[in-house]
């Protein structure tokens, strides 16, 4: 289905006047729940003819329009309400109920004035088969939509400057209160009445100054705050909360104004308590998972210190060793549990865990070989079940290539080592290269003997599932290939195709020390 923007294209309709449209139809579901009606936006055609550029149906009413007819196009006779409206600046209503598929629709037709020109016209189609006796209810939405129907035929709707209604504003259905032009409520739909009674309210709504009763409602401890004074009177456009009683309640204030009066105010509100206790505990959570991976951090640091200490007071070559290996692998979790204790859920930027592990590894490097790691590429945002794992797996073979491949003075010059990652559709590729002095004619890397080598495959084949390829590199050193499955696609990142370079990505130098 075409998108507002192309078909107001067709309309000849672009700048302010397309802002203007959007930011009705961001709202315009409100219109058509007060009113019970299906409502199409309809816009002029520069060759003639009119084309319908948006719909909407009621959540309160069933629906006059079972089709979608966006897009569609309207010629002769179906266009005289559309014309009058645009022309006469006024809404009409003139004419009998029309028959539909069998219904009778009534339609009336509301210009959409933008600045100080109609742009549009809205058509209300109302499905009359439902017709009934109109309660206290209805009539006050019915009330409040013809409010709305003539601020949007005097451009005061919604309101110029205003921000774009969010997704979780209150609907009609929520609660409705109408505030009189002295803030006092004149009605209170039975869920707005309910939602004040959770606040606290003991008393009835009706006929009370909703400013200075909500004030009261509110914890004196707490400080008061001007916003909520304004909306809960109804003196302008906000949205914002009252808490007390341990109830939530979120309030949206419409101030009415008609023929350039202030009519008074709509107040839509719901009790969003349970939402608000969910977030309090999702953020509770989230600060207790982000201490333990603190004090996990902390403890990993610590087991670090204590090996360290005992491979000082050891003094056999290969123990001391060892004791060092174990070090560096401990040191390497902690990292990807200090990024995790600093992010407030469990994704973390790899890019930053990578270059620490390349600077620790060249700590390592052998003074006389003066290998600088460079990373290429971009791992981009993992997950901690894959940057945990993946750390210690490019620990170990930046370990592996710096400390085999290329030790020994004949490697002092032109020496490289080289880390490059490639995101693909929920794919991630990592290649580590060296021009060290390459494997063993007689490697099998199903049996390799290396303790680094055998955490490395453990690792990616068996809690990454995903596929190791160790080869020679052509002019002499290794090249290791980790493939790893990210499960849906990033869609914050492009795909990258084949094995083709990352675009716009420069090469990092990292320094060995």
């Amino acid at each position: 289905m075409p998108t507002l923007t192309d078909l107001a294209k067709r309309a000849g309709l672009a700048g302010p006047d397309l802002d203007w449209l959007h930011a009705l139809l961001s709202d315009w579901q409100l219109l058509a729940d007060l009113s019970f009606a299906d409502l199409t936006l309809w816009a002029p055609l520069p060759d003639g003819g009119w084309l319908a550029l948006a719909q909407m149906r009621p959540t309160t009413a069933p629906t006059a329009l079972a089709d979608d007819i966006v897009g569609a196009i309207r010629k002769g006779s179906s266009e005289v309400p559309l014309v009058t409206a645009m022309e006469e600046r006024r809404i009409c209503r003139e004419g009998d109920p029309e028959w539909t598929r069998g219904i009778p629709v009534r339609h009336e037709t509301i210009p959409v004035v933008s600045g100080d020109r109609v742009v549009a016209v809205i058509e209300r189609s109302t499905n009359l088969s439902a017709a009934r006796t109109p309660s206290r209810l209805d009539l006050a939405y019915l009330r409040a939509a013809d409010d709305l129907a003539r601020m949007v035929a005097a451009g005061m709707f919604p309101s110029p400057g205003e921000e774009p209604v969010l997704v979780r504003s209150p609907r009609v259905g929520d609660g409705m209160l109408r505030l009189s032009r002295s803030g006092r409520v004149t009605y209170a739909s039975p869920n707005a009445l309910s939602a004040y009674r959770r606040l606290g309210l003991t008393a009835d709504l009706v006929g009370k100054p909703l400013g200075p009763l909500t004030a009261k409602l509110c914890p004196s401890r707490e400080a008061r705050d001007d916003s909520l004074m304004a909306a809960a009177s109804g003196r302008s456009h906000a949205e914002t909360e009252v808490e007390a009683n341990g109830a939530v309640v979120q309030l949206r204030t419409i101030p009415l104004v008609v023929d350039g009066t202030r009519a008074g105010a709509l107040i839509l509100m719901r009790d969003v308590t349970e939402l608000r206790h969910r977030e309090r505990e999702l953020i509770s959570k989230d600060a207790t998972i982000r201490e333990i991976h603190h004090r996990v951090k902390n403890n990993l640091q610590t087991v670090a210190a204590l090996l360290r200490l005992q491979a000082r007071r050891l003094h056999a070559p290969e123990a001391k060793f060892a004791l060092e290996e174990a070090v560096r692998r401990v040191g390497s979790i902690a990292m990807v549990h200090e990024t995790l204790s600093l992010v407030p859920d469990e994704v973390v930027d790899f890019d930053e865990i990578a270059s620490r592990v390349a600077m620790m590894a060249g700590e390592v490097s052998a003074p006389e070989t003066r290998v600088t790691p460079t990373l290429l590429g971009e791992f981009g945002q993992l997950s901690a079940a894959v940057a945990t794992p993946l750390a210690l797996v490019l620990t170990e073979l930046l370990q592996n290539a710096l400390q085999h491949g290329l030790s020994g003075p004949h490697h002092a010059a032109g020496g490289f080592l080289e880390v490059t990652a490639r995101r693909g559709p929920g794919m991630l590729t990592v290649t580590v290269t060296d021009n060290g002095a390459g494997l063993p004619p007689d490697f099998d890397p199903d049996s390799a003997s290396s303790l680094g080598l055998q955490i490395v495959r453990a690792l990616v084949l068996t809690e990454l599932d995903g596929r190791l390829e160790i080869l020679p590199r052509p002019g002499g050193g290794t090249r290791v290939l980790v493939e790893l499955p990210l499960g849906e696609p990033d869609r914050d990142e492009p795909p990258v195709p084949g094995n083709l370079p990352v675009p716009g990505l420069a090469a990092r130098r990292l320094a060995s020390g």
